[in-house]
């Protein structure tokens, strides 16, 4: 990626440092995300194992998150994935949560992990979710343009 001084124009593919690891989904169609009780929802894993980056250990992480199965939720779905193959979705850093130091954690694009409990649970509803999404991911150089959607 390249950022010219003048124009502050993003050229190329924005790449980032998260570890390797998996990316799954599937479709359960009698599962729904609150607020979204006529369509089924997208279940995405994230499976990234424990292992060893410039001579420091780091420790993996398994994640599931939540989309609804309509058309916004299936395009954020695809830019998901761009995001993940661009390794953008994780980095190695302090986790939030534990305090724990070289952990896999989420890098900036965030996602619902919860299909009920609103955002005070990191779930549904939250009416602006999938819109904030997209512009987080936008702000990372995935866009629908950058896929040919």
């Amino acid at each position: 990626m390249c950022i010219r001084d003048r124009c502050m124009m993003m050229y190329g593919v924005y790449m980032g440092d998260q570890p390797d690891g998996q990316m799954t989904h599937s479709v359960n169609k009698s599962m729904h995300c609150e607020g979204y009780d006529d369509v089924g929802t997208i279940q995405i894993s994230y499976s990234l194992p424990s292992g060893v980056r410039n001579g420091q250990r780091y420790h993996g992480t398994a994640r599931v998150a939540f989309l609804p199965d309509n058309e916004e939720g299936r395009e954020v779905l695809k830019l998901l994935k761009a995001a993940f193959d661009r390794r953008l979705i994780f980095t190695i850093g302090t986790s939030v949560t534990t305090g724990a130091n070289n952990c896999v954690v989420w890098n900036g694009i965030h996602h619902k992990t919860s299909i009920a409990g609103g955002t005070a649970c990191w779930g549904y509803p939250d009416q602006t979710y999938l819109s904030r999404v997209k512009e987080e991911l936008a702000s990372k150089g995935v866009t629908p343009d950058s896929l040919n959607l």
